[in-house]
Formats: structure tokens, sequence, C-alpha cells
């Protein structure tokens, strides 16, 4: 039997949602505080994905200024009806949690997407679009219920007409329901289908962590009332205990496919050395099967696993991207990240060929602002990342190098800097907001070499000024501040390029020649 690995997106891509146009998938993901917002993959057999970019690519699409860690784009929901692709999400604007949901729509998913189109009376997060089969359209969304919660985190699913030409939510809003078991918590995720005589209702119940669970309820009548199945929740690792290699199994979506078979993608952490989720929530993938009209997700089992039988489509690989960007393009690749929107014009792979220069901010990495620097996802459990920087620190408060965060208080800097005239290299451990150096050496040097490589948990940092001759500058660091579990909030690590004038004006620069990323799992 063909089979294929978990998870089909490795590394910090939470909240999927896929759509299918004829034999053509497309999946979004959530970003939260990260620029540009809500990647967009292209798949022809569910299982091989290739990015196309990403929905929310120009600063007045999405303007994350001063947006907290964690907080910004949360749960995209991707729709196609009649030509036109939709994508609607919640931005959590600020520090007192303010939730606004819009929507943005294209022809064309790989090409330029509309500005936001802001839905003001839309309360909650999560939402969705439903097209049904008579031409109106349905929001579902979470809120708390209208004559107040029960209990702590008690939300419930509502619904509502949307007129999509006017960009208005229209008529009566509706309570469809609050969940599957007594109590249940944080319902939230909605998703509406229509299979044969019902509406289904999916979401995700029991919060985003170890006990995150999908269910599912249907109705003859879109607005309910709804019939809870009595096999929920169809999908949960927290009977499966802690140590699982999957876990927080939740946030899903169905797709169909041009055969008629149904799968399902949903969110999943994978932790190792411990209760450490460095990875993040990951995209996962899974087989369904229709019994007595209710879902069974990978039935005779009834969880995620790490290798599952491949769909009966034809396998399509896409060219794989090359481990190290040379950064010789005219724009960045598609995996490349900011924190929050890009503002002042820092960067540029122009100005010296063949190298991605960064000019010196007086942001911090250490400040909930949009600081000069430029990451990718780590999507493995162990990995190797290095990359070549010239530059020469003029005054003490001026460091460039690589970083690996989780937040602006979670993160190492193995940064180039000097103090009082004498330049050296050293690795910082921020943890909850207190600093440590762990190692620090003198090295005086124009171009500058910098690797780290993690076996899980243990993170080796080494540099040289010629490639050749390698020095450890530390070793055995544990790398568990990088994980959610200690850090706290939705995301996944980080790691990249960054210069900072910490706190004062400068006209430096760091010019990066490569950034190399592979896996070693």
């Amino acid at each position: 039997m063909k089979t294929f690995k978990n998870p089909i997106l490795p590394g910090f891509y939470p909240d999927p949602s896929v759509c299918r146009v004829e034999d053509d998938y497309y999946l979004v993901t959530s970003t939260f505080e990260y620029y540009p917002g809500v990647p967009i993959f292209h798949s022809k057999d569910l299982v091989n994905w290739r990015q196309l970019g990403h929905v929310l690519d120009r600063p007045d699409q999405l303007d994350l200024d001063y947006t907290p860690a964690s907080r910004g784009i949360y749960a995209p929901t991707i729709r196609y009806h009649q030509g036109l692709f939709y994508m609607i999400t919640t931005f959590v604007v600020s520090q007192t949690g303010e939730r606004r949901n819009f929507y943005v729509t294209s022809s064309d998913p790989a090409g330029q997407w509309s500005d936001p189109i802001w839905l003001p009376d839309a309360p909650g997060i999560d939402p969705s679009l439903f097209f049904d089969d008579d031409g109106r359209v349905y929001y579902t969304g979470n809120r708390m219920p209208p004559n107040g919660p029960d209990y702590h985190k008690h939300n419930e699913i509502w619904l509502q007409e949307l007129d999509i030409q006017a960009g208005k939510l229209i008529g009566e809003k509706y309570s469809l329901w609050d969940g599957a078991l007594k109590n249940a918590h944080a319902q939230e995720s909605p998703h509406l289908y229509k299979r044969g005589e019902y509406y289904y209702l999916m979401i995700a119940e029991g919060g985003t962590g170890f006990t995150h669970a999908v269910t599912i309820a249907r109705s003859p009548s879109v607005k309910g009332p709804y019939e809870a199945a009595k096999i929920n929740p169809i999908l949960t690792h927290r009977h499966l205990g802690k140590d699982y290699p999957i876990t927080n199994v939740g946030h899903a979506d169905l797709i169909e496919t041009q055969i008629g078979e149904w799968w399902l993608v949903c969110l999943a952490s994978r932790p190792y050395g411990g209760p450490y989720r460095n990875l993040g929530r990951e995209t996962f993938l899974t087989p369904v099967n229709w019994e007595d009209n209710w879902p069974v997700v990978n039935p005779g089992k009834g969880i995620i696993e790490m290798e599952t039988r491949f769909p009966h489509l034809p396998e399509w690989r896409w060219q794989e991207q090359p481990n190290c960007d040379h950064f010789n393009s005219e724009r960045l690749n598609a995996y490349w990240n900011f924190i929050r929107t890009p503002r002042g014009e820092f960067w540029s792979l122009s100005e010296r060929q063949g190298f991605l220069r960064l000019k010196a901010k007086p942001v911090k990495l250490t400040e909930e602002n949009n600081p000069a620097f430029i990451g990718r996802r780590q999507q493995h459990i162990s990995f190797l990342a290095q990359t070549v920087m010239d530059f020469q620190p003029t005054q003490d408060d001026e460091a460039a190098g690589l970083a690996l965060l989780q937040n602006h208080d979670y993160q190492f800097r193995f940064e180039y800097r000097q103090f009082a005239g004498e330049p050296f290299l050293q690795l910082i451990h921020r943890e909850a907001g207190e600093e440590q150096v762990i190692a620090k050496t003198p090295l005086s040097t124009k171009r500058l070499y910098l690797r780290v490589t993690a076996n899980q948990q243990s993170y080796t940092f080494s540099y040289s000024v010629d490639d050749v001759n390698w020095q450890c500058l530390a070793e055995k660091v544990s790398g568990t501040i990088l994980s959610t579990d200690v850090a706290g909030g939705f995301v996944g690590a980080y790691l990249g390029m960054f210069i900072s004038s910490n706190g004062f004006e400068s006209s430096n620069r760091a010019d990066f020649d490569c950034f190399e990323y592979q896996g070693l799992d």
C-alpha cells in the first residue's frame, strides 16, 4: 500500500483550511504577528504542497504595528465559489484583545488579493463562509452566548446570512451549537458542509492544548437545530496520554476529492525531548469515511498517524526547494517572514548583488515592534542552520547575526558586536525577559560564518572565519525555551538573520551571503 508521512506541512502551520477547484487543492494557515500573512499552498494530491505566496502581502491589507506576540491573524478559512476565491479570518488587533473579522477575494490564488472587506457586526473569532445551493451565503463564527456564559470559556457557534455583493451581514443571528461535551469550552473553528440531506457543522472544542478535539453536529436546515453525533468527539488524542508522539489534535477542515473520497486536515503538534513543542502546531492529513451519515475519521484507528495510506490520486511532486538560499532572486523566497509589518527600507536584495542586506534599526529583538529580522520556520526536530555574514560593528550597541526565537522574551541571539571598541562573538539566552551570556569570545573579522546544529533539544553553536576551521562557542544548550510550553503563545520557533543598533540610530548594515537550513531527522 502506498503511504505518506505526516505532517504534510511541518513546522508552524496551524489552523489549516482547504478547498478544491476541480483537481487542484488550495490550503491556508494562520500567521499571527508574522508578515506576510496567511501563506497559501497548492497541491494536486493533498500530500505534496508548494507555496504560491501569501494572501495578505501588502501593508495596506495588514497593519501589524505593535501587535502583541501571538495576536494578529487567527484561523483563516479558504473557499471557492463561481470563479472567485474567498479567504476569511480574524485580526486580533491590540493588547485589549479586540477582534475584527474580514475577508478578501481573488480570481487567482497566486495573484493579488483584494483589500479587506471588514464585517464590523461579527463578534468572536474563527469565521468561515458557506455557499448554499440556493445562492445564499452564510457566515459562521464563535461568540459568547447572548445571555452570557454558563462557565469559563463557554462559547457558542452562531450563523448569519452574508450579502456577498454588499459585503455586509444581513438578517438575524442564529445560535447553532455550543459543543458536544457537557461544559465543553473554547468552542471555535466552525465549518459548514452540505452532504446529501444534511448540513454538517464541524467545530473544535477543548482549547488548543492537550484537550483539543474535533466534534460534529448535523441538521436538515442550515439554521438548525443541530443534532450532535453520538460518536463525538470524532477526533482527539487527549485519551492517548501526554507522551504520545502527536498531541493537541484539533481545528479541522473536510475536503472531498474529485473521485468522491473524503479527507480531513487538522492541526497537531509533535513534542520532543519532553513535553516541548518547539515546532508549534503543524498541519496533518487523515482519511475519512461516512457511516450512517456521520464522518468516521481514519476508520479502524480513529487517530492521526505518522504514516497513512496515500489518497487515491496521482502523486504530484513539485520541484524541491534547495537547502541554501543564495539571495540571487529579485524577491525573497516565500518561506521568509518579518516580525510584524515591515516599516522602513531596512532590507535589500539589489544593493549588493547576491546578498541580503539588512540595515540597522534602533528596534531590538526584545521589543514587540518590527526589528530588522528576516526569518523562517523551524520545520524539523533536528536541524542544521548556518549563514555567512559580512559585518563590522562601528559602535558598542550594534549587533548582527543569527537569532532563534519563540517571541521577544524567549530567544537565542548568536551575535557579533563590540564593547569599548573591542569586537566579540557571544551567545545570549533570553528567558522570560531575563538575559544570560552563555558564551563569549574575542573575535575580529570582516566575514563570519555562523552555524547552529540541533539534535532534538540539544543545540550546538559554532563559528568560523574561513568556512574551513570551525570553533564551538557553546554546546549541549537546551532549546526548550523555544517551545510554546515554556514561552506560551500560539506560534512555533523561527530562525533567521538580524541586525540592531539597540536603541540608537545607526547607518551600519550587515550583508548575508547565504542562509542554509536542512533537516537532520
